[in-house]
């Protein structure tokens, strides 16, 4: 059976194989990434080009080592991290519900004020709310194939917009390739770690064995397939950031134009396309931004309600296969209610200083728990000895948890200081 898996994971066209990857590189580039790339690219011009590299090569490594460990074993990540003790859960438990409650009204403000740029009509939160619920009706029912071919969709129209925009500027190619050579600007080491940790996603990585395994890739015969499919997503994602950079130094870093910070940088933006090229232009890039945000917001709403479930289910005493730890289980469904209507209310009454000082700690810890506990899980027994880290992962899973747990220090200092 096993060979005959084999056999038919070699005969499948290539474009049919990408899948999962494409979803958690799409979810994790959303309207707050694009902003800090674009004031990246303002600030420093393609001095920052090297990050956008660095950063995708740090998540193939980690989604990879995700991918690895699901495959190998069977079990979610969620079983891996229960596995290194009740630490793990302690964490996770406090984190996940309190980043749901804030993500989804970040995530509905995004997609928001995207449409009403488009738009006008409504405002940005009745557009939010409207997405929050279209969201919620797309992922309800768990069907991971449709689910798929929408996020497939959004990827196309985010792809498009944003290297058209970058094409649009007409960059030159030979301040281009100058920014791969590794330099730091002064005061840029903030930007330059924010801008390498923020393509492609914090807690969707760790969303991508439930998407494999939704796929039906759970075996280690399709190690190989999901090896193409992690580096063939993150290389489109890793191209469509590199255009969002391009845009930020021809239009903004070239003439001295500064965007706000937060999601509002992006309508900016499209005014100053808008200006220059013609209405037609700026309504194509908020069209782009709108397709961002929404993948961000399907895409959560998906996968991170799959770890939810999970999650309840294992500290129930249940185990992974049972229905209720599945996409369409009343776990999942629970999370999805969870995720759009409790922040509607944030979209009325605004930010609750506590609740984004707690959401900014704990979720600065992420990236560095994923890279360490990847480390331990993929470094003992509880991975089978072929499937083990080889030298060159560890080598660079070690870095990426040097480099996040910097991040990690920056963000939680500023998350005080501004508390």
């Amino acid at each position: 059976m096993a060979s005959s898996t084999s056999v038919e994971q070699t005969t499948v066209p290539r474009w049919k194989i990408i899948g999962p990857g494409l979803v958690v590189a799409a979810t994790g580039v959303g309207a707050a990434d694009l902003v800090a790339t674009l004031i990246a690219g303002q600030k420093f011009g393609y001095t920052l080009l090297w990050c956008v590299v660095v950063g995708c090569l740090m998540k193939i490594v980690l989604v990879e080592g995700a991918g690895r460990y699901s495959l190998s074993t069977g079990k979610t990540i969620f079983e891996g991290w229960r596995s290194l003790g009740i630490w793990t859960t302690w964490y996770f438990a406090p984190y996940i519900v309190i980043w749901g409650f804030v993500y989804g009204a970040a995530a509905m403000a995004g997609t928001g004020l995207a449409l009403q740029g488009l738009f006008g009509g409504l405002s940005t939160t009745w557009w939010g709310i409207a997405s929050g619920l279209i969201g919620l009706a797309l992922v309800w029912t768990g069907r991971y194939s449709v689910f798929e071919k929408v996020l497939a969709a959004l990827v196309g129209i985010m792809f498009v917009t944003m290297v058209g925009a970058a094409l649009l500027t007409l960059p030159n190619l030979g301040e281009l390739l100058t920014g791969l050579a590794p330099r730091i600007p002064d005061g840029g080491l903030v930007n330059t770690l924010a801008l390498a940790g923020g393509v492609g996603g914090t807690i969707t990585l760790a969303a991508y064995g439930y998407w494999l395994r939704e796929k039906g890739w759970s075996t280690p015969t399709y190690m190989r397939v999901m090896r193409i499919d992690n580096t063939v997503a993150y290389v489109v994602t890793g191209l469509f950031v590199l255009a969002t950079l391009v845009v930020g130094a021809e239009l903004l870093y070239s003439t001295s134009v500064a965007i706000e910070s937060g999601d509002a940088g992006l309508l900016d933006l499209g005014l100053v396309l808008q200006d220059r090229y013609g209405q037609w232009a700026g309504k194509l890039f908020l069209l782009g931004f709108w397709a961002a945000a929404m993948s961000s917001l399907v895409g959560v709403w998906n996968g991170v309600s799959l770890m939810f479930a999970d999650f309840v289910t294992i500290v129930r005493g249940g185990v992974s296969e049972d229905a209720d730890a599945r996409a369409g289980g009343k776990w999942y469904k629970a999370y999805l209610l969870w995720l759009t209507f409790p922040p509607m209310a944030m979209l009325f009454l605004g930010k609750p200083v506590w609740l984004f000082l707690a959401y900014g700690v704990l979720g600065a810890f992420f990236m560095p728990f994923l890279a360490v506990t990847l480390l331990w899980l993929l470094n003992t027994d509880r991975t089978p000895v072929e499937w083990r880290n080889k030298l060159h992962s560890n080598v660079l899973m070690v870095i990426i948890a040097l480099a996040f747990l910097a991040l990690c220090v920056n963000e939680v200092r500023k998350a005080i200081a501004g508390a």
